[in-house]
């Protein structure tokens, strides 16, 4: 318990993995990109890597397929196979 008339400064926490900034409510002062011990970083990196993901399964294939075809003597069916799964590759990374 504080007793009355004593400075107290209430805080989340009493230490932080990173440098805050006392004066802007313990804001963080510094982000560490490469840090996947915090559930925030790990959230950070696993939606630009699904978001990547999602984009490379959508377009890459498209502009290539006449090519691909041909190299893997795929037919029209099996073209259009690959053309559903990455569409629902897509559907999936984005969930």
């Amino acid at each position: 318990e504080v007793a009355k008339g004593d400075d107290y400064e209430l805080k989340a926490y009493k230490t932080y993995a990173l440098k805050v900034d006392p004066d802007q409510n313990d804001k963080a002062s510094e982000i560490k990109l490469c840090n996947f011990s915090r559930p925030h970083m790990r959230a950070f990196h696993c939606s630009w890597f699904s978001f990547f993901l999602a984009f490379f399964i959508w377009f890459a294939i498209a502009p290539l397929m006449p090519e691909i075809k041909k190299t893997l003597e795929l037919t029209g069916q099996q073209a259009w196979t690959s053309n559903i799964c990455s569409v629902a590759g897509t559907i999936f990374m984005r969930f």
